[in-house]
């Protein structure tokens, strides 16, 4: 029957059968066409999903962009204050209110790696990158070309120069470090608060340098240290002979105190400006986040190319494969540390040597040996004392940074220790029961007199070679079998691994304590940055301010390991599993802690302007009048705050109202007094107190 069926004539009226009736090759093509489309259409892949993604997220983002530069200003801030509160007035409408106004030039030194670098002389990787930023902005040719970055971002290794057929120079004017990324402000906002009160370019002069070179050698390469000069002369003396406010910033800090011995100084060393030039033009100098006395950040930085973030980043590498190599730098700037995304160089991109890549680079740049720890044991501490003895690192409990003035015999943020001992004093500790031995349990084997060169060669390690090549086997083992090193040690353990960088560092810095200040040899401009070697100008009218955030955990000394590999790798690691009994506990995968700002601790800071140059010293011996300003930190409520307006943190200080509101009120001519002389919210006083130093 189903046979008989199927042979039934086509019913007229209905569509003909195509194995009878077949349709042209057109339509048939056509029909096929669209059964290929529904199948497609049916499976929806992997990549499609991807890509539409993509899409939306695209759509959305240009869509709430449109809206949010279409609204009213005010909307936003409307919503920001309906979930927050009242905002308070930014100071430069404060204080235009109060009637201040622009009066004595403004003067800003940035720091280390906040100022922008572009590219006048390229290899033939940098082809189309004349005049563009190698540093700051978007940092596309770390992404682009991560090779060709590094060799142009480096120095000549010997001369701590411009390497043959590269020339990379600051970008000059404001805008060479009022953003350091787009969207992570550094002097933009105490920029736009200056202008609120009359400020414009022609009375505001941004120091900019290239801040990888030694400070001499800004001058000698670049005439920076001149441009300064001319600089301040000129605007003191188109503004009716107002003396400048200076606000150095960080490694601008150091970098300025170099200035004003270099300014005073006979040509052709100096700027033969005579010894009542700073007199003459500077009415105060107002250090924000300075290290004064070096960062212990920066001895990782050297010795292993990491900090504590990027140790902790370690242990997850196995997951995903990324490294956070940016926190290096953050020694200097932390949260410069930072603007970019941390890992910014996948271990693919130098296969698994970035770190090595970063070390190599960094090691050319000289001003990072300006930012070791100064004043050895004496400052610092030795094997079984310490000035912060007695700190206790407990969870600080959240205040708010108000403008009101606290004792000057303040108590830290936390209470004191209760029989716990720290040897904050040993900078580095190989092994977590070195760090928490007593001294007399130490059995040091002297690492100066090892022999080099066994057993590790540099032949399979290519462009990415490093100092530690040299060392060989004995001189790694020789190293950690010296088992701990004070801030004096740390000198002579960056001399055995990094010979080629400390004979540069040795030409340029100093890290001691003068005997005599008046001994001739302190003429050199290698002892004009420390504040421990050199007297501060005959300027008795001059005011200096240490301007620095508390409150936060900064690190402090560390605990290392052998790496488990030596060839072609780093050899010494933070032992990331050296913690302490507690999560109170100063010891925090493998770094010891203390209050500071996250990058400078608050001895660093404080020290010379409660201590050092409190009152006339033969440091200060026209007795410059100094004050200590801190600010508690005050982390933002939410993520509409941003970086917060109360922060404490090294960079997001630059945003802190009170201390925008007290760098304006100096320069509308206000004095220290008028500010109501020091506050402090840390013991930085009873600690300096501990500290033995002949004034």
């Amino acid at each position: 029957m189903q046979s008989l069926r199927r042979r039934k004539p086509p019913n007229p009226t209905s569509s003909p059968n195509p194995s009878q009736n077949p349709p042209p090759d057109g339509e048939d093509k056509k029909q096929n066409n669209q059964n290929q489309n529904r199948r497609s259409s049916a499976h929806w892949s992997c990549i499609d999903t991807c890509c539409w993604l993509i899409g939306v997220i695209c759509t959305l983002w240009w869509m709430l962009l449109f809206m949010y530069h279409a609204m009213p200003s005010s909307i936003p801030q409307y919503v920001t204050e309906a979930i927050t509160g009242p905002w308070p007035d930014p100071p430069g409408e404060k204080l235009r209110a109060e009637g201040l106004k622009a009066r004595h030039p403004v003067v800003f030194v940035p720091g280390i790696v906040t100022g922008g670098l572009e590219l006048w002389e390229g290899k033939q990787c940098a082809v189309g990158l004349f005049r563009k930023r190698l540093w700051g902005g978007t940092f596309g040719e770390v992404y682009k070309r991560p090779s060709c970055w590094v060799e142009h971002m480096s120095l000549d290794n010997e001369t701590g120069m411009d390497p043959p057929g590269i020339r990379v120079r600051p970008v000059s004017g404001l805008v060479a470090a009022d953003y350091f990324a787009p969207g992570y402000f550094v002097w933009a906002v105490l920029i736009a608060n200056l202008a609120n009160i009359g400020y414009e370019e022609k009375n505001v002069y941004m120091a900019a340098y290239d801040w990888r070179l030694s400070f001499q050698n800004t001058e000698v390469r670049d005439q920076s240290l001149s441009r300064i000069k001319s600089n301040i002369e000129l605007m003191v003396a188109t503004n009716g002979g107002n003396k400048a406010v200076v606000v150095p910033h960080s490694m601008g800090v150091p970098y300025f105190l170099h200035f004003m011995k270099w300014v005073e100084a006979p040509a052709p060393m100096g700027g033969g400006g005579g010894l009542d030039w700073c007199a003459r033009h500077i009415k105060a100098v107002m250090n924000i986040g300075g290290p004064f006395l070096g960062v212990p950040k920066a001895i990782p930085g050297l010795f292993s190319a990491e900090a504590k973030d990027v140790a902790v980043a370690r242990k997850d590498m196995k997951h995903m494969n990324i490294l956070i190599i940016w926190e290096f730098m953050r020694f200097c700037q932390t949260s410069t540390y930072w603007a970019i995304t941390p890992g910014f160089l996948d271990t693919e991109v130098f296969r698994l040597q970035t770190l090595q890549h970063v070390m190599r680079m960094t090691r050319t740049w000289d001003s990072t040996m300006s930012m070791l720890p100064r004043g050895g044991e004496a400052i610092w501490g030795g094997l079984d004392w310490a000035p912060e003895e007695g700190y206790d690192c407990s969870k600080k409990k959240q205040k708010n940074n108000d403008t009101t003035f606290a004792n000057n015999e303040g108590t830290d943020f936390c209470l004191a220790a209760q029989g716990k001992t720290v040897h904050f004093g040993r900078m580095i500790s190989f092994g977590n029961e070195v760090a928490n031995a007593s001294a007399s349990e130490i059995n040091r084997i002297d690492f100066r007199g090892a022999v080099k060169g066994s057993g590790v060669g540099n032949g399979t390690c290519g462009d990415v070679w490093t100092e530690y090549h040299d060392m060989g086997v004995l001189g790694v083992k020789a190293v950690a079998e010296y088992k701990a090193y004070t801030s004096g040690e740390i000198l002579d353990l960056l001399r055995f691994v990094a010979p080629k960088m400390m004979a540069r560092g040795d030409a340029h810095f100093s890290y001691g304590i003068a005997d005599d200040l008046d001994d001739p040899k302190y003429d050199h401009y290698k002892y004009w940055s420390n504040p421990l070697e050199t007297k501060l100008p005959n300027a008795p009218e001059m005011e200096i301010f240490s301007l620095y955030g508390v409150g936060i955990p900064t690190e402090r000394a560390y605990v290392y390991r052998l790496s488990p590999s030596v060839d072609c790798t780093i050899p010494f690691q933070i032992d990331i599993s050296a913690d302490g009994e507690d999560e109170d506990s100063c010891l925090q995968d493998g770094v010891l802690l203390v209050n500071g700002d996250e990058t400078v601790p608050t001895l660093s800071s404080g020290f010379m302007c409660a201590k050092g140059w409190r009152g006339t010293t033969r440091f200060n011996p026209s007795g410059i009048k100094t004050y200590i300003r801190e600010y508690d930190h005050a982390p933002p409520a939410n993520l509409l705050e941003g970086r917060g307006t109360q922060s404490g943190s090294h960079v997001d200080i630059m945003g802190n109202f009170a201390l925008i509101e007290d760098v304006m009120r100096i320069a509308a001519g206000a004095s220290g007094e008028d500010l109501g002389g020091d506050r402090v919210y840390s013991d930085i006083f009873k600690w300096s107190e501990k500290i033995n130093l002949k004034l």
